[in-house]
């Protein structure tokens, strides 16, 4: 059997003035680590291509982090320019894919941004700046040009005792790092949550009643995938979903 296809969000981003279509080297290449499956880039172009069209060539569905946040008209919210930098190209890829990759029972892991697409696109909000909410801690990125320490371990999550992410890496707490700014605020009525910081802040989420491997975090499992023993165990229950769906799919009928 061929290797299973996952897809992996890009962003659109100007370079030089020009538009590129981007992921970061970390992801595709967690993707060829650590799944047994080969990563596609799915370029923010969404006007021009549906989403099923691409989620009937895959096996498996990778949403990305990025600098950019989900624009508040999604959940209802105004757009300020303290929630900025925006990638609307982006959102018109990623909402119509998770939409199909449910649907169809395709695979998917969503990472920081691709988390807080998932329960916006379920129906859920977001904080566009967590670290303004009283109560709440910064989550942002380490100011540090080293990425061993922005990508370092920042603070402890504890999972929710018999939950999916629990089982999947089997400790009741884990440190994590944090780069990001948005978060969820309201939870969308069909996830469930996984795990949360000490400050109350949503860390990861499955999806309720999932037909397949759903799972979101809010940190990034993807850096230096190989030396960290739980970034492991979440791509390695990821790919061997991917792979169990691709034989479901390529097994001839009749």
């Amino acid at each position: 059997m061929s290797l299973p296809l996952i897809g992996v969000s890009a962003d659109w981003k100007a370079v030089e003035g020009r538009p590129f279509h981007a992921v970061g080297d970390k992801y595709v290449r967690a993707v060829s680590l650590a799944t047994g499956g080969l990563p596609v880039i799915l370029p923010a172009l969404g006007e021009l291509h549906a989403a099923q069209d691409w989620i009937e060539r895959l096996d498996g569905l990778v949403l990305t982090g990025s600098p950019s946040n989900v624009h508040p008209r999604r959940y209802g919210a105004a757009a300020t320019p303290a929630a900025e930098p925006f990638d609307e190209a982006r959102d018109g890829l990623t909402f119509p894919l998770i939409d199909a990759a449910l649907r169809q029972g395709v695979p998917l892991l969503a990472i920081c941004r691709g988390m807080q697409e998932l329960n916006v696109a379920l129906g859920g909000t977001l904080h566009a700046r967590v670290h303004e909410v009283p109560g709440r801690d910064d989550h942002r990125r380490p100011q540090s040009d080293d990425p061993d320490v922005q990508y370092g371990p920042k603070h402890p999550i504890r999972l929710t005792e018999g939950g999916v992410f629990e089982q999947i890496v089997g400790k009741p707490m884990i440190e994590v790092n944090s780069l990001h700014s948005q978060a969820i605020d309201r939870l969308a009525d069909g996830l469930v949550v996984e795990a949360r910081a000490g400050d109350g802040t949503i860390e990861a989420v499955s999806l309720r009643d999932a037909a397949n491997f759903a799972l979101g975090v809010q940190w990034h499992p993807e850096y230096k995938v190989d030396r960290n023993p739980i970034s492991l165990r979440i791509y390695a229950a990821f790919g061997a979903a991917v792979r169990d769906y691709a034989k479901r799919r390529q097994r001839p009928h009749g």
